[in-house]
């Protein structure tokens, strides 16, 4: 099958065949990312065709991935490995807009997404390309969504996955997903950068196809989340995106989806985009604000466990698309972490903790005046509160102290007889 798509070195330029099974350039050991044709795509009237698409009731185009497949992955249909995902709501008010200080702010939960993370976007189009590929096995390093989504998406359509997770310090409402979905799960003395590690060893010895955000097909997968969210605006863009950072895939992945629809014309206007890292995990941080070469975390570690990775393997990705559009990185604390949760929680709308670095990130901004008042901000959210319930339930009951955290807005059962 011929692919208007290839690879290409995000470093030295070396293009791969999309048949290929890769991960790294061969040269320079620099990540891989899939380049369109974007000449072909501008004679093509896409925005018409994804609004023929938006109320379709039968895969693949009733996903919110697959609707945009042209952009996306232009796989053959019996390729596609999808749950339906995406379709997510994009909420236009609540009291963390009043607590960011923003008059214009909307949350993307991603959290409705199938497995309940921002994962499966990318997990449907990683898991369709292990299937163009001819894989029958996948495997993942993970902090905990990762794993339940591939585990999921390989269920569904009979592949095998194996899982490495970080001894301690994971979240069970997780845990428990890849064991439902019966993952293969290993629980690995160290954290999550040593599970890594381990994952692409494992994978290049017994060629086994490797879903972590290093595989070029996630990110193209996770994309979708930026088309749809301008789609439910009508093409408006906003002025800024805002998002946590940890392994940085998704932030590289919006980045790169807004060059494309830059660059086909779908939109005119380069949004901003800010990157919230937690204080105990910030890598990108330090090297933005330090203005000095990438050093990997030594020790990270943060109640908001899906960003709790210090040698983020997407950071070179992350860096070329915040400087694209003028985009900047901040570190929020612990405590403002778990403040801003208990915002969004309290307006109904619920994450987890690393979702709310974007809430936040955008009331960090918004005193630094980074962020003006009337400035339109869309902020992702990207994982369901069940996710990690004891750091909800331990906050409302002011049984963090230990951690540095104390439940500021808490909302204590009260006993009665």
């Amino acid at each position: 099958m011929s692919m208007p798509l290839e690879l290409q070195c995000v470093d030295c330029g070396q293009k791969y065949s999309v048949k290929q099974i890769l991960y790294q350039c061969t040269s320079c050991k620099g990540l891989l990312e899939v380049k369109h044709d974007l000449e072909r795509l501008r004679k093509l009237n896409l925005k018409d065709l994804f609004e023929e698409r938006w109320n379709a009731k039968t895969l693949p185009y009733s996903s919110g991935v697959w609707r945009y497949k042209e952009l996306i992955f232009p796989v053959n249909d019996e390729c596609i490995v999808s749950r339906n995902e995406g379709n997510t709501n994009l909420y236009k008010s609540g009291k963390y807009a009043q607590y960011a200080g923003l008059d214009n702010f909307m949350l993307k939960h991603e959290g409705e997404n199938p497995t309940a993370s921002f994962k499966d976007r990318g997990m449907t189009c990683g898991v369709s390309a292990a299937r163009f590929l001819e894989a029958n096995s996948v495997a993942c390093a993970s902090t905990g969504n990762t794993s339940a989504s591939m585990a999921s998406y390989a269920a569904s359509c009979g592949m095998k996955a194996l899982i490495f997770i970080p001894d301690g310090k994971i979240a069970y409402g997780k845990l428990c997903q890849a064991l439902a979905y019966n993952g293969k799960t290993l629980q690995i003395q160290g954290n999550f950068d040593d599970a890594m590690t381990m994952v692409q060893q494992v994978c290049d010895q017994y060629n086994i196809y490797l879903l972590n955000s290093i595989n070029p097909f996630r990110i193209e997968g996770q994309k979708a989340i930026v088309f749809e969210i301008l789609q439910q605006l009508d093409w408006q863009v906003p002025d800024w995106f805002v998002m946590p950072g940890g392994n940085l895939g998704n932030n590289s992945a919006l980045t790169k989806g807004l060059r494309e629809l830059y660059e086909i014309g779908i939109i005119s206007k380069i949004p901003r985009v800010a990157v919230i890292q937690a204080e105990k995990s910030n890598p990108l941080y330090r090297m933005w604000k330090e203005k000095k070469d990438f050093e990997p975390h030594p020790d990270p570690d943060t109640i908001a466990t899906a960003i709790k990775i210090g040698n983020p393997v997407s950071w070179k990705k992350s860096l070329k698309g915040i400087e694209w559009c003028d985009g900047v990185v901040e570190q929020v604390s612990e405590q403002e972490i778990m403040d801003a949760k208990a915002m969004v929680d309290g307006s109904g709308i619920g994450a987890e903790p690393a979702s709310c670095c974007s809430v936040a990130g955008a009331r960090k901004l918004r005193e630094k005046g980074v962020m003006k008042k009337d400035d339109v901000v869309v902020g992702v959210l990207t994982g369901h509160l069940l996710k990690d319930p004891n750091a909800t339930i331990y906050y409302h009951l002011d049984e963090l102290k230990d951690q540095g955290i104390t439940g500021a807005f808490r909302n204590p059962p009260l006993q009665v007889e």
